[in-house]
């Protein structure tokens, strides 16, 4: 969701900037480690003398209350509405409230299927959420197109068996990899067969 349908990233450096700050992190090294991952896993592996838990619950609340400057990756939702809504679903490490939150800031549609960071019992790069999402929604995940716009989440939709595709807009957490790339969703629709599976398609001008 956040770096694939929509841009957060000024929120981001603002919440999380200062949380690094108050903590003796080094923010412009630490923020590119967030994108992805749930917040208590990114806390957990700092090896602080906090909660976890109960930090990542005081972020989640300061970024849902902050939703400046959040907007959608270009092309996004004339993208999702042309999607069946039954054949998709948006697998998030951030909490439903958050997630809610900036979905609405970018005027993007709620899904019918939405998979948290509160569904799993690990979060990415554990491929957990997608496959979850691909049972609800009754596909095989090797049947599956994973957007993602960070290493923990390339991985986990590579570990799901899913084909992946990086969204580049916005930030370079994921430069260099081997996958689709796309800026943007501008210049690419989705294609419905006659027997019933999308597929992506360039737009050439």
């Amino acid at each position: 969701m956040d770096g694939t349908l929509l841009n957060s990233m000024a929120v981001v450096e603002r919440v999380w900037g200062a949380w690094a700050v108050r903590n003796g992190i080094d923010p412009i090294a630490f923020l590119p480690s967030v994108h992805g991952v749930r917040a208590v896993d990114t806390i957990s592996k700092l090896g602080l003398l906090v909660d976890p838990v109960q930090e990542a619950r005081d972020l989640a609340e300061a970024e849902i209350a902050d939703v400046e400057g959040i907007v959608e990756i270009p092309g996004a939702r004339a993208f999702l509405n042309a999607l069946p809504p039954e054949k998709w679903a948006i697998v998030t490490s951030a909490p439903l409230e958050l997630a809610a939150r900036r979905l609405a800031a970018a005027s993007i549609p709620l899904p019918r299927l939405m998979v948290t960071g509160e569904d799993v019992s690990a979060g990415k790069p554990d491929p957990q959420g997608y496959l979850l999402a691909a049972a609800r929604l009754g596909v095989r995940p090797e049947d599956c197109l994973v957007f993602e716009d960070a290493p923990a989440g390339i991985l986990a939709g590579k570990a799901a068996g899913a084909e992946v595709a990086v969204i580049t807009g916005a930030h370079a957490a994921a430069s260099g990899t081997p996958h689709v790339t796309l800026e943007h969703y501008t210049d690419v629709e989705a294609r419905l067969g006659t027997d019933g599976r999308l597929s992506l398609h360039r737009r050439y001008r």
